[in-house]
């Protein structure tokens, strides 16, 4: 399929603030203790379910992909950004990562045993998720897992202007309601087993929400 044309301005601001975002954004192991929880929950599930490898889309520095193979998950990492990928490969040499987009994924058929979307998929537009969770699905094998983590709120559109050290950028945050998300997964053909929603404490100014789901074995499982 042609690229859609927002893919240009996220490749060209994550490229920019690479170095800075690499500096900036915290290991797992920094994380609060809720996320380094939904984090190894979701390991636990791939591990147990022993379907395929897994999936880190939106990948950034790595970090994320090695805190997972450091929990026994074979995982590799797929960005965007070129940028990304070669500060990930200089910093994981032993795990694999690869430029690519969620929006049409260079992955067999059914080969995934499971698919971590971290805060990445917030930049795509609302009418182009379809398009996504499409391709989540068509890679997933029956009975894979995913697991996805953003920022939401109420059908808002943010326009930074710079980020991660002053850099300018100029993609777009899509923020939709959770309730929207997990609609969207369902017509995708995934199951939504799960969903939390972090509401904004302790100086942070966002709403997150996770949501773990599953591709069934059957239509029945639906």
């Amino acid at each position: 399929m042609t690229e859609p044309a927002y893919l240009a301005a996220v490749r060209e601001s994550y490229d920019t603030v690479a170095a800075d975002y690499a500096d900036r954004v915290k290991s797992p192991a920094e994380l609060d203790p809720l996320s380094r929880a939904m984090l190894t929950a979701f390991a636990e599930l791939v591990r147990v379910a022993d379907l395929g490898p897994v999936a880190d889309l939106g990948c950034g520095p790595g970090k994320v992909t090695a805190h997972l193979a450091a929990q026994g998950v074979p995982a590799f990492g797929i960005d965007v950004s070129p940028k990304m990928i070669e500060l990930a490969r200089e910093a994981f040499p032993n795990l694999r990562f690869a430029v690519g987009s969620m929006t049409s994924l260079e992955l067999d058929e059914d080969g995934l045993g499971g698919i971590l979307a971290y805060y990445s998929t917030h930049h795509t537009p609302p009418e182009l998720l379809p398009v996504v969770f499409a391709e989540f699905h068509r890679t997933l094998a029956p009975g894979g897992h995913l697991m996805l983590v953003g920022h939401v709120g109420d059908d808002e559109i943010r326009r930074p202007t710079q980020a991660y050290g002053g850099h300018t950028v100029t993609y777009e945050s899509h923020l939709l309601p959770p309730a929207r998300i997990a609609e969207l997964l369902g017509l995708a053909g995934l199951a939504v087993s799960a969903r939390m929603v972090e509401e904004p404490c302790d100086g942070a100014t966002r709403t997150i929400a996770t949501f773990m789901a599953r591709k069934p074995e059957t239509r029945s499982d639906l």
